[in-house]
């Protein structure tokens, strides 16, 4: 897996010089101005790019050699520490899914605006978990559905 495409890295570059120092998005100004939007792209494609990161130092790990642990104990433990490491990164990888979403939706002008209302979502809630694509209430009322249809 790469680190970061030459493509993102020209896009970060440009999304940091474009943005002042130590800006963050505030409810005073228009809600998902060039800024704001320019902000959370920084935020997206740095989050990949950590992703990626800590994907490519498991793969490196990985590739340095099988476990070989002479106790019974330790390479069971060491084979359980790999197992959650290896389903931690798959849900990454779903993750960079998300965020790749969430940069199509900047480009098109859509981010930041609840997928089932089209109300804005919140500059609070997009920082906190900037993939978000529904406001808290749409959220909530998914979640019960989802409960409602588990249950049946």
């Amino acid at each position: 897996m790469a680190t970061a495409t030459s493509k993102e890295i020209d896009a970060l570059e440009r999304v940091k010089d474009a943005l002042p120092p130590g800006y963050v998005p505030s409810d005073d100004e228009n809600y998902m101005n060039t800024q704001q939007q320019n902000y959370f792209r920084m935020l997206l494609i740095e989050w990949k790019r950590s992703i990626r990161s800590a994907a490519d130092q498991t793969l490196q790990s990985l590739q340095d050699g099988p476990i070989r642990e002479p106790d019974l104990n330790d390479r069971a433990s060491s084979e359980t520490d790999w197992g959650i490491e290896l389903r931690t990164r798959d849900r990454q990888r779903k993750l960079v899914s998300k965020i790749d979403a969430a940069l199509r939706r900047i480009d098109e002008g859509e981010y930041g605006y609840c997928e089932v209302t089209g109300d804005p979502i919140g500059l609070r809630r997009l920082i906190a978990r900037p993939v978000a694509t529904m406001t808290v209430e749409a959220q909530e009322a998914h979640e019960r559905r989802e409960k409602v249809s588990r249950e049946d």
